[in-house]
């Protein structure tokens, strides 16, 4: 990439920071705020928006913390505006998709494949990325019964070849394109689908999400049938399912923080009073291993958590900035020095375990004792506000509080203070700050906060462009594994 020197530079680097905040918050659903349309419309602008004016900047976005939706949109633009870029950018673009499949859940995958070949793309290029997709899966025969929809159109799309006889790819093909030639199977899932038509026992061969559709066809009692179903759930599945279960193996300090946090605000209040000590532990238990290395680094630590009403979310994102919020709560306790951190709600709430969307946000009032001294009388080292930044009891005043404070009692900026917001406001293509002088990052899960603190330094104007370039260029190297080869060749020398 280029390094900005002038205005347009420093333009294009606002544009960055803008298209970054919206690739983490948006998802295109429903918000507190603002209708799914308005999310879906907002999200089209930007990705053309960005695409058309900055295309290396937005296949480096897929080495960000971007979310899973705006990851495989980004592919599908790349993939569908091919001839727009160089030879070296599609070799380079190539491998960022390859790289960011990897790591995407398989159904968004082969939901993106689906994709694909509704919009008629389907050059080699494409196709070869779908091809090497497909023969990295460990057992496509596992997806061809969870996802045989999605593997289907891959494998028509890409015309892969499925010989005859009794190889494992051969009796995919024969699974998906000719169902019911073959008397049994030697894969065991594929056999296991093709017995459970008639046969009880079958059912809980299968995954869970397939034996589900199985179970119900043979009228099992649901309750039976999940204790069965266990042992082949995954993780997550385990978790929603484990109310009913009740299975003593469901480890929930092995769950990912922010999803923990979504667990926890579904229960109701009494299980969480009745479970304190088991739920406490596993957040924290979530929030240790989510800082890592950053544990304890980051001095004394003051927060401001909205957990107002607009903290509910919608129908489509339940509870989700509380969930953040909460999951932030634990991680800042961890990263902060040992017994360093306060954390504030805007409720005035003391119990984080029995936070609850509540009344209006008085950001202002908060944020004025979060930066009172802590013990000791020292000023906090760090203040990290989590909220959708809509500060209404009174209006404004959080950003006037915090303009005041860096402009009159803290101009040396001894406390260095950030809004990380998990709301993607629609109208103003950006998620919403609280004042200009305040870094703002859009935040989705807890467990990227000490990355997205990095990134929201450029947004501060204390750093130039260059060093926002050159921090994406490490953010590609680093994704891409350039940084492991340049140090293995200097180990060589």
């Amino acid at each position: 990439m280029r390094t900005p020197e002038n205005s347009a530079d420093r333009v294009a680097a606002e544009d960055v920071l803008l298209f970054a905040n919206a690739a983490i918050t948006a998802t295109g659903q429903r918000e507190f705020r603002s209708g799914a349309l308005d999310q879906q419309l907002s999200l089209d602008f930007l990705h053309a928006y960005v695409r058309v004016n900055y295309r290396r900047v937005y296949a480096a976005s897929l080495a960000l913390d971007i979310n899973d939706h705006n990851a495989a949109r980004i592919v599908l633009g790349l993939l569908e505006t091919a001839g727009e870029a160089s030879a070296e950018e599609r070799r380079t673009e190539g491998r960022l998709i390859a790289a960011r499949l990897a790591l995407l859940p398989p159904q968004r995958v082969y939901r993106l494949f689906g994709e694909v070949r509704r919009a008629g793309i389907n050059n080699r290029r494409t196709r070869a990325i779908m091809r090497d997709w497909l023969a990295a899966r460990p057992d496509l025969g596992h997806d061809a019964v969870k996802y045989r929809s999605g593997v289907k159109t891959a494998a028509r799309h890409v015309h892969l070849r499925c010989p005859q006889g009794a190889e494992p790819l051969a009796e995919v093909g024969a699974f998906l394109f000719r169902p019911g030639k073959l008397p049994r199977y030697e894969h065991p899932l594929l056999d296991a689908w093709r017995r459970a038509h008639y046969e009880q026992g079958a059912v809980a061969e299968l995954p869970f999400s397939v034996a589900e559709g199985f179970a119900a066809r043979h009228g099992m009692k649901r309750e039976a049938f999940l204790k069965r179903a266990a042992p082949r759930m995954t993780r997550l599945e385990r978790l929603r399912t484990h109310a009913v279960t009740q299975r003593p193996d469901v480890d929930l300090a092995a769950m990912p923080l922010t999803r923990l946090a979504l667990y926890v605000l579904a229960l109701p209040f009494e299980q969480r009073a009745a479970r304190r000590a088991e739920l406490t532990g596993a957040l924290r238990t979530a929030a240790r291993r989510a800082a890592g290395r950053h544990a304890g680094s980051w001095g004394r630590v003051h927060a401001v958590l909205d957990d107002s009403f607009s903290s509910s979310g919608s129908g489509q994102k339940r509870r989700r900035p509380l969930a953040v919020a909460l999951a932030c709560h634990h991680l800042l306790e961890v990263l902060a020095e040992p017994g360093a951190y306060r954390g504030l709600w805007t409720s005035g709430r003391g119990d984080a375990l029995l936070v609850r969307p509540w009344g209006p946000t008085p950001l202002g009032m908060r944020v004025l004792d979060a930066l009172e001294p802590g013990p000791g009388g020292a000023a906090p080292d760090r203040l990290v506000i989590v909220s959708d930044g809509w500060d209404n009891a009174p209006a404004g005043l959080a950003g006037e509080v915090l303009r005041v404070w860096r402009a009159r009692l803290d101009p040396g900026r001894r406390t260095a203070v950030v809004h990380v917001n998990p709301v993607y406001d629609a109208d103003g293509f950006d998620v919403r700050r609280l004042t200009a002088g305040v870094p703002t990052a859009g935040i989705r899960d807890a467990e990227d906060l000490p990355a997205l603190v990095e990134i929201a330094r450029f947004a501060e104007g204390r750093t130039g462009a260059a060093e926002l370039y050159a921090y994406l260029d490490r953010r590609v190297a680093l994704f891409l594994g350039e940084d492991d080869r340049e140090e293995e060749k200097e180990t060589v020398s």
